[in-house]
């Protein structure tokens, strides 16, 4: 899951994804384009909306997505299209290439549409990303069989 911080939407999005799945089979993590928040929790938002909906994420920590982060996993979903453009920026090979699509899509077939960020907008944008986020969950939970 990568956004551009790694403190709002992709933490929410690993949290929600790890609670659909079987732990022991699947690893869900979450990175940012950007480094600002390099070792941070989750902006305290997300963690409320997360809670609310009976999910922790506070033992997350923000990192920075790398080409190594191709080597570790088979999906790579991002928010929007400019992270969708960053990652793909560091994909070496079309099999890297192939591994990275919006989160969004599973709702919206090939809309791009975007998972708005909510970091400068008010509480309700976090409720509205998570219930988004979580439509999209239960889609590739079903698709993949995770």
């Amino acid at each position: 899951m990568v956004c551009l911080g790694n403190i709002c939407r992709s933490p929410l999005a690993e949290g929600i994804l790890t609670s659909m799945v079987n732990p022991e089979k699947t690893e869900v993590s979450s990175a940012g384009t950007g480094g600002w928040h390099v070792g941070n929790q989750p902006d305290p938002r997300s963690i409320a909306v997360a809670q609310k909906n009976k999910i922790d994420i506070t033992n997350q920590r923000g990192k920075q997505f790398s080409t190594y982060d191709y080597e570790v996993y088979d999906h790579i979903f991002v928010m929007d299209s400019a992270n969708y453009r960053d990652v793909l920026k560091l994909a070496n090979t079309e099999a890297e290439r192939a591994k990275v699509s919006m989160i969004l899509d599973e709702i919206f077939p090939g809309e791009a549409v975007d998972v708005p960020d909510p970091y400068y907008g008010g509480d309700n944008g976090f409720d509205d990303v998570y219930k988004m986020l979580y439509e999209a969950c239960e889609k590739i939970v079903s698709r993949l069989t995770l």
